[in-house]
């Protein structure tokens, strides 16, 4: 199972958002009752946020929206929760609980452009499930608005660069030189071996 524990940064300077960032990842599908969600995400203390996933592709999807956002501190917790979970994650416990709570401290602490942290119960996939994602992430962070608007496209349903050209009003040879800019065949290529290591760094057999 794993555990997001997600932590505004510097919100006595930009104010409380835990509320946006709610209604942000309610519209955008990532949360309860959305595939992959066990417990949605909830405030549990202050600007921290919490969730339950047992999909380690979600929770890949979850952490790069949150980079891509900016501003928040993301913790990634890999092992086992106490069942029957209760209806919020403030109530429930488990080791993963314990190192999603590492994690975002870990996380808040690092001199990074990408704050983000795994701890899991197998450690050494936890740190190359680390590494791959703040790799990614410094991709995504680095995203201009025009790469997004291509891969937006692309990840809305549209099947070809020539779908994408037409919704942009640009040309193929404008998509394609934006999706290549934006490292896009790069980051979808590495997300299920990310979603992989974050499998084993639950100490699942492989």
């Amino acid at each position: 199972m794993f555990v997001m524990t997600i932590d505004q940064q510097g919100s006595t300077r930009r104010g409380d958002q835990v509320a946006s960032l709610l209604a942000h990842l309610a519209e955008r599908g990532l949360t309860h009752p959305a595939e992959g969600f066990v417990l949605g995400f909830e405030r549990t203390v202050g600007d921290e946020v919490q969730a339950v996933l047992d999909s380690a592709e979600r929770v890949v999807e979850v952490a790069l929206e949150l980079v891509r956002l900016d501003g928040w501190s993301i913790g990634i917790g890999a092992g086992e929760v106490h069942e029957p979970l209760p209806q919020t994650s403030r109530a429930a416990s488990g080791q993963a609980f314990v190192h999603a709570r590492d994690a975002v401290e870990r996380a808040k602490q690092r001199g990074s452009t990408v704050p983000l942290a795994v701890d899991g119960a197998h450690p050494e996939r936890a740190g190359e499930a680390e590494a791959l994602l703040r790799l990614l992430g410094a991709v995504v962070a680095r995203r201009t608005a025009a790469g997004w608007a291509a891969v937006d496209a692309l990840v809305a349903g549209a099947r070809t660069q020539k779908d994408v050209a037409a919704r942009l009003g640009v040309s193929e040879q404008a998509v394609s030189q934006r999706l290549r800019t934006a490292l896009w065949a790069e980051e979808s290529a590495n997300r299920p071996l990310a979603a992989r290591l974050l499998t084993e760094a639950q100490g699942a057999p492989a």
